[in-house]
Order: C-alpha cells, then structure tokens, then sequence
C-alpha cells in the first residue's frame, strides 16, 4: 500500500497534464513546445528591440470574432468536416505535402470564397487526428490548387524539415495556435497563441522552421519569437473572456508565425463571440508585452518535444 501511494504521489503531476482538445483530438502532446508553459523563462536579450520594432504603443488586436468583414468570416475558420481525397497542385511543390488533402465539398475559406487574402484552408480528421492546412487555396474545374500545404499529425512531435514552409510562413500548424470560442467560455486556453507582425527578420528560431523576409536587422524578431504578457500588467476592469485570454498571453504567451498587421492574435470565427467583449484586448501596448528565450526548453531542434519548466 506504501508503494502505491508513493507511486500515485509522484506521479500525479503528470497525470495532470492534458493537451488543448478540438473534437475528438489531443492537439500535440502535453508536452509539446506549443503546449508548454512560457511564463517561467527568461527575457530574451533582445526583447526592447523587438517590441520597439513591433510597435512598443500599438494596440493588441483580436483578428478574430462573430459577423463578417468584407464579406467573410472574421478570422481563420477550420472544419471537423472531411471530403473527397484530391491532391491539390502547389506553386511550392517543392516545400509542400503531396497529401491527398481530405476536403469536404465546400470547407470554409478564410475571408470567405470570394477572399483574395490568405485563402487558409484547415481541416482536422477527427478518426485519425491528423490535420490538413493549405494556403491560397482555390478549387478549380479539376480539384484544387494551393500556394502551399502541409499535413500535421497531432500526436506527434515532428516538426517540418529545416527550411520549409507550410501553410503559415514559419512553416508551423495554424490551428493549434486559434483562440477558439470553446475553451474561452470553458475558462483557459492551455496553449500558446499565433501572431502577426509587419516586419520580420530573415531568419527563425525553434519551433518555426521558415522566414518570409529580406531584412537581416538584428534589432527585427524572426519568425517563431515568442512574447508573452508581462506578469505585472493588472487584468482586473477586464470582462472574464478578456481575461482568459490575456490569462494565457501571460502563462503561454505567442508565437509570431507571420508577416501581417502588428500584434494581430488569430483566432477561429464564432457566431458566439462578443466583438464589443474583444476590443477589450486593444487596453493592452507592445511595451505590456516582452520576448521571451524558450532555447531552454528545446529538447532536439527537430521535434516540438519541450522541457517542462
């Protein structure tokens, strides 16, 4: 009976941690670098720079919400939906899964059909938990065709090879770093957040495996930086959707995954969400967050496995 207790006592920590959930599917395991706690780590050398750059006075900025913009849904949508096997044709074959890619008749296009922004497609196969993301996605007469795609097994730690891209300029998943309505209204997001900024360095930094830019300037952060909400920035006067989020900008933080609008958080559309409730977010300045150092918790450069803090 001693050693049973002893066992369960040492082991309970662990049996606490639990990957984000979409559908019946783990999002990476626990223990995966987008899974783990950032809150702990060290200010990267470079932080001041990189917020300066960023825009130390620009507001944060929830891309994401209920309603349409344009005449499409306000963030990046996904589906649990899969379809006809195809194998769409890419303008970077070379850096791209051949798939076949599981896409339902219609999926949902980021901006909506007639969009000509990113075009992201997501789709997760719920039976196999294996997640298909495409890029400038477009269905022609005979299938479809796509900038790039990359195809994500979510039980896995495998990250792209060196130098690729995948459907999101770092080269990372798009879906694991959504805001979703759900586990806003559940009360905590468990995983770090994606994020744009205008300008990018020509270089990366694990997990990302991809830039999407000319600029050397040491001062400018590459891809796959993380940055997290300062522990000091007082969240009451926030309404408690704002503050799970902003909870989670603190513990996990997030990862810049691509060029576009500066301090512009990704989030999955929901006829549930309050816009009003979401502008709460834009209280919050680039000089309330800071870049943060995660090399400590990289296990091998090739896999997401992480350290825990």
């Amino acid at each position: 009976m001693v050693k049973i207790l002893l066992l369960s006592f040492f082991l309970s920590p662990l049996l606490l941690l639990a990957s984000p959930q979409i559908g019946r599917c783990p999002v990476f395991p626990a223990d995966h670098i987008w899974n783990t706690p950032i809150d702990k780590s060290p200010v990267h050398k470079s932080s001041r720079d990189f917020i300066r750059s960023i825009g130390s006075q620009k507001k944060l900025k929830a891309d994401f919400g209920s309603g349409t913009w344009n005449g499409g849904p306000i963030g990046i949508p996904f589906t649990l939906e899969t379809g006809k096997a195809v194998r769409p044709t890419f303008e970077y074959a070379d850096e791209s899964d051949p798939g076949p890619y599981p896409l339902p008749a219609n999926p949902p296009i980021e901006g909506g059909p007639q969009s000509r922004g990113d075009r992201h497609i997501l789709v997760l196969d719920q039976k196999n938990c294996i997640l298909y993301e495409l890029y400038a996605a477009y269905k022609t007469g005979g299938g479809w065709r796509a900038g790039s795609g990359a195809v994500f097994d979510l039980g896995s730690y495998r990250l792209r090879p060196s130098g690729w891209t995948s459907a999101d300029a770092a080269g990372l998943p798009i879906l694991p770093g959504l805001v979703r309505y759900e586990e806003v209204a559940a009360g905590e997001i468990k995983h770090a957040v994606r994020f744009t900024a205008r300008l990018t360095r020509r270089s990366f930094v694990w997990p990302a495996r991809h830039y999407a830019s000319r600029r050397t300037d040491p001062n400018i952060p590459p891809m796959g930086m993380r940055f997290r909400l300062k522990s000091s920035v007082n969240l009451d006067g926030f309404s408690a959707p704002a503050r799970v989020i902003l909870t989670a900008l603190k513990k996990y933080g997030m990862i810049l995954a691509d060029n576009g609008s500066d301090w512009y958080i990704s989030g999955a559309p929901d006829e549930r969400w309050n816009n009003q409730t979401l502008r709460e977010l834009a209280r919050i300045q680039g000089e309330q967050l800071e870049a943060v150092d995660t090399q400590e918790l990289m296990l091998d450069p090739d896999t997401g496995q992480a350290r825990q803090p």
